[in-house]
């Protein structure tokens, strides 16, 4: 089904801005146009659109992502290729994900501890609160914050 860039930037949640740069970019191999030289997006459009939004969102850059799409056009033999990039920014997204879940948890921990604090009216109440006294699924959050500091 045909689109005009504006129905695209509504489906999408993109400015038209950002297709059109996206079309400048190489990005959209097989956008066609009509006779007066406008746009015009079909579902293969859409898709690849999506696939852009997704691998910024990883991190990727527009140059990664033109490189992407350049390997991408050489089609079976470049399968590898495209295999490795997705395994790549899937193994940095893991990691970035466990940073951000320790973060989390710690954010968590201290939800915890100052709500325990408000309703004691005193941060004396959790402050030095014994290992045990604290919910295990906050021990380990409590563990980073405090750390251990070795001596020199």
């Amino acid at each position: 089904m045909p689109y005009s860039i504006k129905e695209m930037s509504e489906i999408t949640n993109l400015p038209a801005s950002t297709l059109r740069y996206y079309d400048k970019q190489g990005l959209l191999p097989s956008l066609k146009r009509d006779a007066n030289n406008v746009r015009i997006f079909d579902d293969g459009d859409y898709r690849t659109i999506k696939l852009i939004s997704c691998l910024k969102k990883s991190g990727l850059s527009i140059k990664d992502i033109k490189n992407f799409m350049e390997i991408t056009a050489q089609g079976d033999k470049a399968l590898n290729k495209r295999l490795n990039i997705f395994r790549k920014r899937r193994d940095t997204l893991k990691k970035e994900l466990e940073v951000m879940q320790e973060i989390l948890n710690v954010m968590e921990y201290k939800c915890w501890y100052y709500e325990q604090a408000c309703a004691a009216g005193t941060e004396d109440a959790v402050k030095n609160l014994d290992e045990s006294k604290i919910p295990e699924k906050f021990r380990k959050a409590r563990e980073h914050i405090w750390g251990f500091i070795p001596h020199s």
